[in-house]
């Protein structure tokens, strides 16, 4: 039944393949500790108490019980129990994680000497070779990387997003890119020019590697036309962000999170944001706020008079 589940949230509620493989773990665990798929809330509350004693996290004990409970709802949805018994379960405290992000200051450098080094001088520079030449690899490849930072920096998407994005998705006579996200859903994003002159450059860099490709191919593709995955797009983040000076975590997921960050210290409107961000609920955008007032409360405490004052006092 298991197999039966993981396709319906593969091919009905389109799951990511990360999440698809986490949930089969989860419950595949579930399945070995008590010897068979046995659904009541003792057991669950028995499993629950053998993760925490493994010492799982409380967000790793979050998930796994998340995937017992669409399990369950999977089964209600087929006739073959009531009631979902990871309802009646309380699960751990989770305690709040801010996202992680860049600096505007520290994008912006990047950024900067990004867009110089990626020009048209580049280009032709690529193009006066053969697309089997090492330096026009490691120039095509350059210039891949430098898109993945922009497009996930400037535009917010998920890593999986940035994979499935196709030729067509891009109208550059609108300036905006159509995503499709969680749940199968599209939306559309605006295009800073900038970004747009970015995508144009490297449309015929990939074009000139990996030969003209119809509208429903991928937009970003290897120097030999692959489309990527996601091992590729961490690395590149890694490899591209590893030598610019910028501090912490170099993930796709930082990125996302550091435009958010961004937009909301610009004011843009929470709304707008989430729509952006592809949000299902505010609440998820919410999160960012956090890192606002944060920012503020250390501002507010190292510019405060009677706090300078009171901490020489201790």
């Amino acid at each position: 039944m298991i197999d039966q589940y993981i396709a319906y949230i593969r091919d009905v509620r389109r799951y990511s393949p990360r999440t698809q493989e986490l949930y089969r773990e989860a419950l595949e665990d579930y399945q070995s500790f008590c010897g068979g798929m046995d659904l009541i809330p003792s057991r669950i509350r028995e499993y629950e108490a053998h993760l925490i004693d493994q010492g799982l996290k409380s967000r790793t004990v979050h998930l796994h019980l998340s995937a017992l409970s669409g399990y369950c709802n999977y089964l209600i949805k087929e006739g073959t129990i009531k009631s979902n018994p990871v309802r009646t379960v309380r699960r751990p405290k989770m305690e709040k994680r801010l996202p992680e992000y860049y600096t505007q200051k520290s994008m912006a450098g990047y950024m900067q000497e990004s867009a110089h080094e990626a020009g048209e001088e580049e280009l032709q520079l690529l193009l006066t070779l053969k697309p089997t030449e090492h330096l026009a690899k490691e120039l095509y490849n350059r210039r891949l990387r430098r898109l993945i930072i922009s497009l996930l920096y400037g535009t917010g998407i998920r890593r999986a997003e940035l994979i499935g994005l196709e030729v067509g998705n891009v109208d550059l006579s609108r300036a905006t890119l159509r995503v499709r996200g969680k749940g199968d859903k599209m939306r559309e994003i605006p295009l800073i020019p900038s970004l747009i002159q970015e995508i144009s450059l490297y449309l015929r860099a990939a074009s000139f590697m990996a030969g003209a490709r119809p509208s429903d191919a991928p937009l970003l593709v290897t120097e030999k036309g692959g489309a990527l995955y996601p091992a590729f797009v961490d690395r590149a983040v890694k490899t591209e962000l590893g030598g610019s000076g910028i501090t912490g975590r170099k993930s796709p997921h930082v990125l996302r999170h550091s435009l958010a960050t961004a937009l909301l210290d610009q004011g843009a409107d929470l709304n707008a944001i989430k729509e952006m961000l592809g949000h299902s609920s505010l609440a998820a955008t919410e999160v960012y706020t956090h890192n606002s007032v944060e920012r503020l409360k250390t501002q507010y405490m190292n510019a405060h008079p009677r706090a300078k004052n009171e901490d020489k006092h201790d």
